[in-house]
């Protein structure tokens, strides 16, 4: 940021302007006091990333009791690529991925090694059978002895999808299994040294990007007990979750990240994917299509899921009820309700995918929030399976699950 200038008139007029524009944009930018200065607790919780050890117990006794959706969400995990017993891991030690992942230089393996690390955290957890356990940590290991660094331009993109698997499989190993895990602190330097590093200072392209990143930077500071990450990425995803998600609470404008610039009507409308008409529930990705935003919504369940087993729970907050609205305006249309013209010009693109039961049984079961399309959708597509990039296996771990 420039220097305030020196000269009195000059001084007046950007007074003034600073003046007419926020007349003109009304509350865009998130209050500072809406973010928490300090979010980490004094002592973290393990396992502690998106899924607690309560919640382990409960899906556990529900597959050893043969209750659906659970049995039948293991058997789909069980049945997957990711538990492929014979799986042979494929790191590098740079991983390139450009826009939309072209070119593809390791992307793929390195996105479906760590959920296959978590899926066989996860079978090691359920069935206390050590060979899961072990193939999970030799899944972290390999990555962790060759991988350096994340090139190109979806490289921050790339590194938040990863980053936000490993964590969720190496609180279970490392807080779990009593095998031992002689490398967990060559794993824990690599994602201090290469994952942190790549996503902490966050993203402004589409809001996907950023509450992606700011999710692997969560579970990593939870991993690597890190107070002062865990409240910088705790700040930017709540500045990030109220300009991504549109209540009218908001104003005649949704709210902006500050650092984008977005100071006039017509650049917000033009982010927004051109929509010009505000609707509580609509996201910044909505007109775009459903399934980044998805990832968007995915990614705030799995952050405020987090937060509520490391002590804060955020769903009481704007984050939930923002996510409370997300969920349910993209079901709604998921389900078959027709689009009307004055959102996204009658046409939506759909497939939001495996995203919908962390925040349903948080908002629905546990606050007790009436949410009928998400509902639907949620029992429609069980027992969900994994998006492949970073969603995995949440019937399972969270499907109408109370601890």
């Amino acid at each position: 940021m420039s220097s305030a200038p020196s000269h009195p008139r000059r001084r007046a007029r950007t007074a003034l302007f600073a003046l007419l524009t926020t007349a003109l944009v009304g509350t865009l930018v998130l209050r500072p006091d809406a973010a928490p200065a300090e979010a980490a607790p004094a002592a973290f919780a393990h396992p502690g990333v998106t899924v607690s050890r309560a919640q382990l117990d409960f899906a556990r006794s529900r597959v050893d009791a043969g209750a659906q959706p659970w049995k039948g969400a293991f058997d789909r995990m069980m049945a997957s690529r990711y538990a492929d017993p014979n799986r042979t891991p494929k790191p590098r030690a740079v991983v390139e991925c450009g826009s939309y992942s072209n070119p593809n230089h390791g992307c793929t393996d390195e996105r479906e090694d760590a959920i296959a690390a978590y899926t066989n955290a996860l079978a090691w957890y359920i069935t206390r059978d050590d060979r899961y356990a072990r193939k999970s940590i030799e899944l972290m290991d390999a990555w962790s002895a060759v991988i350096r660094d994340h090139t190109n331009s979806n490289a921050p993109l790339q590194t938040g999808w990863a980053g936000s698997s490993w964590p969720k499989a190496a609180e279970i190993i490392k807080h779990t299994y009593t095998g031992g895990w002689a490398n967990s602190g060559r794993f824990a330097t690599m994602l201090r040294d290469v994952y942190l590093p790549e996503v902490i200072n966050g993203s402004n392209s589409n809001g996907n990007w950023e509450l992606t990143m700011m999710e692997a930077a969560v579970g990593i500071s939870v991993f690597l007990e890190d107070r002062a990450s865990y409240d910088r990425a705790m700040a930017t995803f709540r500045t990030r979750t109220a300009a991504y998600v549109y209540l009218e609470s908001d104003g005649a404008l949704p709210r902006t990240v500050p650092s984008q610039n977005l100071n006039t009507r017509d650049k917000i409308v033009k982010y927004w994917q051109n929509q010009s008409t505000f609707i509580t529930g609509l996201t910044q990705e909505t007109c775009r299509d459903l399934t980044h935003t998805g990832y968007g919504i995915s990614s705030i369940s799995h952050i405020a899921e987090t937060s509520r087993i490391q002590g804060q729970d955020l769903y009481g907050t704007d984050v939930g009820e923002r996510l409370r609205h997300a969920l349910g305006f993209q079901a709604k249309y998921e389900q078959g309700t027709a689009v009307p013209d004055r959102l996204c010009g009658g046409s939506l693109h759909l497939g939001l995918g495996p995203v919908t039961e962390v925040g349903y049984n948080a908002l629905h079961n546990r606050l007790g929030h009436a949410m009928t399309h998400t509902q639907a959708l949620t029992e429609r597509t069980r027992p969900s399976g994994s998006n492949n990039l970073f969603v995995a296996w949440e019937t399972l771990t969270h499907g109408d699950n109370p601890a």
